[in-house]
């Protein structure tokens, strides 16, 4: 199973999914325009998120950097001078030190991340959607910035006018990807954020193209007119998108075959009906890894009725 990755709801759902599956038999295309250069290093927030699960390293409680980290670099630095635009861990610095390096040796992001990988002892195959930078820019009022700039150092504040990739028409959907994609029918688009997250992997030239020809089931990281956590509400509104279920459904209309909202969305379901993809609906708040695991079976039985099996 290939399933798209970002932010912090995906990798949730790939906590259950591991365990319903055997782990090399999953392989993680992760969004990598949200990626930029802190104090000389490449950091790569997603994918530094599916690497710290697997290897089970990851704070559950914040769903992102490694358990019990300390910031003593950087509060060094802070107190030199040096304001960094993220607050990078010391262990979680080493994974980007060593990414950095390897890419600086002559390696793409792709090699790096299965070095990465493989040093952790990951069975996953995990792997960045291209090996070409892409940087997903926040248009306001007050101009142009990068996606890190605005969520991180702005805290999301600002008025959206827009949301555009850069870089994205030139990027190339990485050959590990194009690999996986030829091997395997069944892609799982996970709940994370469908402009800043998921946009840019089915943004890159060719990538619809390859979608509508798989088994494609996508699970909302909407509840009623709410995202489950994020800016998602803000940037689909921005991009004329409904704040919904079935904005997000429409979103991935055309090559979406099964959509899974949560319970508690009361969306009607004739809303997806000109959209032409079957809905189903469960818990998917995923507030522990049983529930996240119960999401998981649900996909695979789906998959499995897919496959008519």
């Amino acid at each position: 199973m290939i399933i798209f990755s970002g932010g912090t709801g995906t990798p949730k759902l790939l906590n259950g999914l591991r365990r319903a599956i055997p782990e090399q038999d999953i392989t993680v295309v992760v969004n990598t325009a949200e990626d930029l250069w802190v104090s000389g290093n490449l950091v790569t927030p997603d994918i530094d998120t599916v690497l710290y699960l697997f290897s089970d390293q990851i704070d559950l409680k914040k769903w992102w950097g490694i358990e019990g980290d300390t910031f003593r670099t950087h509060e060094a630095m802070k107190s030199l001078g040096h304001s960094e635009r993220m607050m990078l861990g010391d262990l979680d610095r080493a994974t980007h030190i060593m990414r950095s390096d390897h890419l600086r040796e002559g390696h793409t992001l792709s090699e790096a991340t299965m070095k990465l990988s493989g040093s952790m002892g990951i069975k996953a195959k995990i792997l960045p959607m291209s090996d070409d930078p892409v940087s997903t820019i926040i248009v306001t009022p007050g101009g142009k910035m990068h996606f890190q700039d605005f969520w991180i150092g702005r805290r999301g504040e600002p008025e959206v006018l827009d949301v555009f990739q850069e870089g994205i028409d030139s990027a190339a959907i990485s050959p590990a990807v194009l690999l996986a994609l030829e091997n395997d029918d069944e892609v799982l688009i996970g709940p994370s954020n469908p402009i800043t997250s998921i946009g840019p992997i089915i943004g890159l030239p060719g990538m619809v193209d390859i979608l509508r020809k798989k088994k494609v089931i996508a699970v909302s990281p909407i509840i009623g007119t709410e995202p489950v956590s994020g800016p998602a509400g803000k940037l689909m509104h921005a991009k004329g998108i409904e704040v919904s279920s079935a904005g997000v459904a429409s979103y991935y209309g055309e090559f979406l075959d099964t959509f899974i909202t949560d319970a508690q969305d009361t969306m009607e379901a004739d809303a997806f009906e000109e959209i032409g993809c079957k809905v189903l609906h469960t818990d998917t708040m995923m507030k522990s890894v049983d529930v996240s695991m119960e999401l998981s079976e649900m996909i695979i039985r789906e998959f499995a009725d897919m496959r008519g099996l």
